[in-house]
């Protein structure tokens, strides 16, 4: 029986700031599966493209390279839209706060058919209802970025 590495609680994990991509074509998000390996998060979960930034890299060159390495993607910096950040507090073990960034991608139909997936294990277009209601899987921080997405025109700000 193959092992569930979702399940892991002894691999060692290193976190570190991350940028993620949703990537939105025909009003449908691309995800990634992520590899089912053990010492990443999420393992076997849908989830954004993206991954750590480099300590020379801005977050937009980071997020460039790693479309590159996980779908064969090009595209420039100024393609990119930023998103949101999520911050996170790993002082508990001596961090301080990482972030994760997201940044929003819209490609044409035509882009698809030249995309290869090069890091994980597959990747699939969503409707989003089926993101919303889905039995998939979602990395938890991706899962809240695209929930966002998808009902960012209903979020209002409060009176003060």
């Amino acid at each position: 029986m193959p092992q569930d590495h979702r399940l892991d609680t002894t691999t060692t994990l290193t976190p570190g700031n991350a940028v993620a991509a949703i990537i939105v074509i025909g009003g449908k998000y691309l995800l990634q599966l992520r590899d089912d390996i053990a010492g990443i998060f999420f393992p076997a979960h849908w989830g954004c493209f993206g991954g750590g930034i480099e300590p020379h890299e801005t977050r937009e060159d980071a997020l460039v390279r790693e479309l590159h390495e996980e779908l064969d993607l090009r595209v420039a910096p100024s393609a990119l839209r930023y998103f949101t950040r999520f911050e996170f507090d790993f002082s508990f073990m001596g961090m301080g706060s990482l972030s994760r960034d997201f940044y929003e991608i819209e490609l044409g139909a035509g882009d698809l058919p030249r995309m290869r997936v090069q890091e994980g294990a597959a990747m699939r277009l969503f409707d989003p209802k089926d993101l919303l209601a889905g039995p998939e899987p979602l990395a938890p921080y991706d899962g809240f970025a695209l929930w966002l997405h998808i009902n960012r025109e209903r979020l209002k700000s409060s009176p003060p």
